[in-house]
């Protein structure tokens, strides 16, 4: 599985009720299916893989490249599977803007019902969006964190950043059975549009820099700040005040020193700091002990239901509710011992890959999707802009594979 992040465009607007509401009911049918089959450490596994994730948002009618997928796909699956917690042992927690902020409250109400160190949890909440914000400069402000709980104590979190500048967002997954160290490429893979050189204090090259910051915070802070304007008053200096402020790395450096700060991990929970705070110490460390700054970004690189824009072609909802009432159906049958078309559900999947392997695609791909709209009102289709309609002619079929 790959943990890591993913840029898309950012997409405005809303998920209709229509759409909303089966998403929830598909999606829990989903996870539900997945727990009984694979248990809950291959959910939370699946959930920390982008590529996945991305899947689930095109199979439960977002369209495929949208920035819009995560907020709706975890608001349907929290929805649904915390009404049903207690029975799948999976929670899910926080969520896009003040929601988020409700991440900790959340946590230790679900850890004290079950047993669970709750002060632990909250950590490895703060930590995850503190590396993603703050130990990793990248341009992209967090303004979305789930948190995936599991009974077991195994957890997932996906987060998401906006880039008002380029208009893209970006998506980060973490698993906690794939964490080594919160500051050493937690991310096990990664997706995305790699930018260059960014601020990436997770880097496996940057420790010789957390080193350096850390023996800055250990300093006397006066010391420090006379180090630090001698730094930014000649102007030939690539560094300015605009980078460095002074009064703030003064009162940081102050409670650091205060509160006996001996790893990154306890210097990104103090209270007050944040990216900037982070970009000076790095700085100075960098003048002062010779540590690099800048490391490269860690970025490396549905047909199922249609999209609800329209793409690649309208929501078939008379096809997405048997698709729900199906799989509900094998999964009460599962329970009770008769598998036969949870079998074949599975079935389907090993089907369509040695389909996909056998077979050779030609170049009807548009002639496909046009057919596909053509045929919408068929099957109920449905965008944001209202029902498909049938159209005064079709086309004759087309096969997208010769």
């Amino acid at each position: 599985m790959r943990n890591g992040h993913a840029d898309l465009p950012l997409h405005y607007g809303h998920v209709p009720k229509w759409l909303a509401q089966r998403m929830s009911s598909l999606g829990g049918a989903i996870v539900e299916a997945i727990i009984i089959e694979y248990g809950r450490q291959a959910l939370l596994s699946k959930m920390s893989d982008p590529c996945w994730f991305q899947s689930l948002g095109c199979v439960l009618g977002m369209d495929w490249h949208s920035s819009g997928i995560t907020t709706s796909v975890m608001g349907a699956l929290k929805s649904s599977i915390n009404r049903r917690s207690t029975e799948l042992g999976i929670y899910i927690c926080g969520g896009r803007g003040k929601h988020s902020l409700q991440t900790p409250n959340e946590l230790i109400k679900i850890a004290n019902q079950i047993g669970l160190n709750g002060d632990i949890l909250v950590r490895n909440s703060k930590l995850a969006a503190k590396v993603d914000n703050t130990a990793i400069q990248d341009g992209f402000q967090l303004y979305l964190h789930s948190f995936i709980l599991s009974k077991d104590g195994d957890w997932s979190v996906i987060q998401q950043g906006m880039n008002t500048k380029s208009k893209m967002a970006r998506r980060y997954h973490w698993h906690s059975q794939q964490i080594k160290s919160f500051v050493e490429e937690p991310h096990s893979f990664i997706y995305g549009q790699n930018q260059g050189q960014i601020l990436n204090l997770t880097d496996r090259k940057a420790s010789s820099t957390q080193q350096g910051i850390l023996a800055i915070s250990r300093e006397d802070p006066a010391y420090i700040l006379k180090e630090a304007r001698s730094i930014i008053m000649p102007n030939h200096h690539e560094v300015s005040t605009k980078d460095v402020n002074l009064k703030r790395l003064g009162a940081i450096l102050t409670l650091a020193q205060e509160r006996d700060i001996n790893t990154i991990e306890q210097l990104l929970l103090l209270e007050g700091v944040g990216p900037r705070t982070i970009q000076s110490l790095t700085l100075v460390s960098e003048i002062i002990h010779g540590t690099p700054s800048r490391f490269d970004d860690p970025a490396r690189f549905s047909f199922a239901h249609g999209g609800k824009d329209g793409h690649p072609f309208p929501v078939p909802t008379n096809t997405y509710d048997e698709a729900i009432m199906v799989l509900q159906k094998a999964l009460e049958k599962a329970k009770i011992g008769f598998r036969e078309k949870s079998e074949a559900i599975k079935n389907l999947a090993k089907v369509s890959l040695e389909r996909e392997r056998s077979f050779v695609p030609n170049n009807n791909l548009e002639e496909v999707i046009a057919r596909e709209r053509a045929d919408s009102w068929k099957y109920g289709g449905r965008t944001v802009y209202g029902r498909s309609t049938r159209p005064k002619e079709t086309n004759t079929q087309l096969c997208l594979f010769n």
